[in-house]
C-alpha cells in the first residue's frame, strides 16, 4: 500500500520520504496508463479481434495467435482499472477491495499472462514449422484455433493454486487443511517456471532455428508457399516486446520465491519499500503489453489495413441496404 502506514505522518526520516516519493511516482504512472494506454489498448485490441473475425477466410496462422493475445489483452484491460485505482498502486485509491476480489484479479491476471506468453511461444514454433515445411498443414489455421483453445484451458488449470487459495477463504471449518495450501511462494514458483522459464526456453530454441534457416538457400517453389515477409519482423518484435515487458514481473516472483515474503520477517524499511515499488512497477509494465502488442500488430502487419477497409465497406453496405429496405417498406404502406 502506498499510504506509508509504517511511518507516522510527522515522520521526516529518509525512509518515509522515500515511501512518499515512490507512492507519488507510482500514482503518476498509474494515472498516465489509465488515461492514455488503457483506452488506446482497449480500442485496438477490440479492433484487432473484430477485424480478423470479420475476415475469417483470409486469416493466417499468425493472425489466430495475435487474436488470442488480443483477447487476453482485453482481459488485462478489464483488470487494470480495478487494480491500478486500488490501494496498491495509488496514494488516492478510489476503492478498497477484499481478499476475494484480490484473488479473482490475480487469477485473471495469471491466466492472461500465461495465454500471452504461450501464444508468443507457439507462434514462434509454428512459424519455424511453416518456414521449414511450407507444404504441410501442421501449422494450419484450423489446427492453430484448437491449439489456442488448449492454451486457455492450460492457463486456467495452472492458476488452480490461486483458485484453491480463494476457496480456502470460504471454508472456515478446515483451517488446518487450508493453511497447508496457502503457500504463496509455491504458487509463485509454479508461475515462474511454467509461465516464464518454459516459454523462454522454447522461444530461444525457435528463434535460433528460424535465424538458422533464414541463412540457408531455399528453392524458389518453397518461397511462394511461405508467409508474408513482414510476419518475420512482426514475430521478432512481438517476442522481444512481450519478454521485455513481462520479465520484470516474473523476476519479482523469483525474488519472492527465493527470499520469501518480505513482510513476513524483519527487514529494513527502505528495502521493503523499494521491493513493493519495483513489484508494482513490474505489474504496470505487464499491463502495458496489452497496449503495445495491438499497436505493433497494426503498424507491422501489411494486411491489417486492407482487412479493416473491407470490414468498414461491409458495414457500410449493410447500413445502406437496411436503409433501402426501410424506405421500400415505407413506400409500400403509402396509399
Amino acid at each position: 500500500m502506498w499510504r506509508c502506514v509504517a511511518y507516522n505522518e510527522s515522520d521526516s526520516s529518509p525512509e518515509n520520504r522515500l515511501c512518499q516519493d515512490f507512492g507519488l511516482i507510482l500514482s503518476v504512472f498509474s494515472l498516465f496508463y489509465l488515461m492514455v494506454c488503457f483506452p488506446v489498448g482497449l480500442c485496438y485490441n477490440a479492433l484487432l479481434v473484430a477485424v480478423n473475425l470479420s475476415n475469417k477466410v483470409s486469416m493466417t496462422m499468425p493472425d489466430v495467435y495475435f487474436v488470442n493475445m488480443a483477447i487476453a489483452g482485453l482481459v488485462l484491460n478489464l483488470v487494470a482499472p480495478v487494480e491500478l485505482l486500488g490501494p496498491g498502486f495509488t496514494r488516492w485509491p478510489v476503492w478498497e477491495y477484499n481478499n476475494e476480489v484480490y484473488i479473482t484479479l490475480l487469477i485473471l491476471f495469471n491466466v492472461s499472462s500465461l495465454v500471452i506468453m504461450y501464444s508468443t511461444t507457439l507462434l514462434s514454433l509454428d512459424y519455424y514449422i511453416e518456414r521449414a515445411l511450407p507444404r504441410t498443414y501442421m501449422s494450419s489455421v484450423y489446427n492453430t484455433k484448437h491449439v489456442c483453445g488448449f492454451i486457455w484451458g492450460g492457463a486456467v488449470l495452472t492458476s488452480f493454486s490461486s483458485l484453491l487459495f480463494y476457496v480456502c477463504n470460504h471454508v472456515s471449518t478446515k483451517i488446518v487443511e487450508c493453511s497447508k495450501m496457502q503457500n504463496k511462494e509455491a504458487a509463485d514458483a509454479i508461475m515462474m517456471f511454467i509461465g516464464y522459464v518454459v516459454p523462454a526456453a522454447a522461444v530461444l530454441y525457435a528463434v535460433t532455428l528460424i535465424l538458422r534457416i533464414r541463412k540457408e538457400s531455399t528453392p524458389p517453389e518453397q518461397d511462394s508457399a511461405r508467409l508474408d515477409p513482414s510476419i518475420h519482423r512482426l514475430l521478432l518484435a512481438s517476442v522481444f516486446v512481450q519478454f521485455a515487458l513481462w520479465t520484470p514481473y516474473y523476476l519479482t516472483l523469483l525474488v519472492h520465491t527465493v527470499a520469501g515474503d518480505p513482510g513476513g520477517y524483519s527487514v529494513n524499511n527502505k528495502r521493503l519499500t523499494t521491493y513493493f515499488f519495483l513489484r508494482c512497477l513490474s505489474e504496470l509494465l505487464a499491463f502495458s503489453s496489452s497496449f503495445a502488442m495491438p499497436l505493433m500488430y497494426r503498424q507491422m502487419n501489411a494486411n491489417f489495413s486492407h482487412k479493416l477497409q473491407r470490414m468498414l465497406k461491409r458495414l457500410h453496405c449493410r447500413d445502406t441496404s437496411s436503409r433501402t429496405l426501410r424506405r421500400a417498406g415505407g413506400a409500400d404502406v403509402e396509399p
